[in-house]
């Protein structure tokens, strides 16, 4: 079983164009021209496409032909995803709406004054969902991969306006360690994303949609050091100008001093993640956005 390597496709360029549609022609005319950078990602992107051949056809069980056309789809709504984050990040003027169920769950968090840890996935959106939590008045911290893409990071920068959420950049020298504890410790809230490792990093092997896949623990070890609630949180793209919000109701992981007890925890933690995940995936199963070859095969 691979591991992500850290990076995605895309360039600088194209990430440009896009912004530039985005700012004089709108959303519906950038979509119009995703149309046809998903083709060319069907055609000419083979190790995303083996990966999502293999998610659809047999994890998902589609037949052949269903499966190259739900990777079109998969690809355009990706594409999507991608460019509403933009739009919403640099307050160009889009017609999005959202529902946010279960945002009662968060506030507790807020009013309780004991922050919390929203552990999601790389599936639908979260991200845009991080920025419009802003409105609960408390501190947002999102985690991201830095990976290699700097430049590209550094020109969103350059387009964002007064946003108040904090990024805290996954770093090699492990440095965002100490954000992650002290804004943890401050009471804040941090979100982040359970289903991405790269190579080296600790995991946790379980059964995931039928099939032996491996999981990050560092996300749910933090849950369980800090004995900080935890949300598992979605953010579904449901109709072109549609966003609906999933929050769980809060869990809550005690830290025990033996490590047998730790484990146990930890499993646990990881069994409800795994539970709501793949509730998600079987009600958006287009939307899941991981091109690398997540099971074993």
């Amino acid at each position: 079983m691979s591991s992500w390597q850290g990076k995605s496709r895309g360039g600088v360029l194209g990430y440009k164009l896009f912004i530039l549609a985005l700012k004089y022609l709108g959303l519906p005319y950038a979509y119009f021209f995703l149309r046809f950078v998903a083709a060319y990602f069907v055609v000419f992107a083979p190790i995303s496409f083996r990966s999502m051949y293999f998610y659809f056809n047999k994890i998902l069980k589609k037949n052949s032909v269903v499966s190259v056309v739900k990777i079109y789809k998969n690809y355009f709504l990706f594409g999507q995803v991608l460019l509403d984050k933009a739009a919403v990040m640099a307050r160009f003027k889009t017609n999005l709406t959202f529902d946010f169920e279960g945002e009662e769950h968060l506030r507790k968090m807020v009013e309780g004054k004991t922050g919390g840890l929203l552990i999601s996935a790389h599936i639908g959106n979260f991200e845009i969902a991080g920025y419009l939590l802003s409105r609960l008045n408390a501190k947002i911290n999102i985690v991201m991969y830095d990976a290699e893409h700097q430049r590209i990071k550094k020109y969103f920068s350059d387009i964002l306006l007064n946003n108040h959420v904090n990024v805290i950049s996954i770093k090699n020298d492990y440095s965002h360690i100490y954000d992650l504890s002290n804004a943890l410790r401050n009471k804040e809230i941090v979100c982040l994303h359970g289903d991405r490792f790269v190579t080296g990093s600790k995991t946790v092997e379980t059964i995931f949609l039928g099939r032996k896949a491996l999981f990050p623990s560092g996300p749910f070890y933090l849950a369980a050091k800090y004995n900080v609630p935890v949300s598992f949180v979605f953010a579904m793209k449901e109709t072109k100008n549609h966003y609906h919000f999933y929050g769980s109701p809060l869990h809550f992981f005690g830290n025990s001093g033996t490590m047998d007890k730790r484990n146990q925890v930890l499993k646990t933690i990881v069994e409800k993640y795994i539970s709501e995940l793949e509730k998600i995936i079987l009600k958006y199963p287009e939307q899941w956005f991981n091109y690398y070859m997540f099971w074993e095969k």
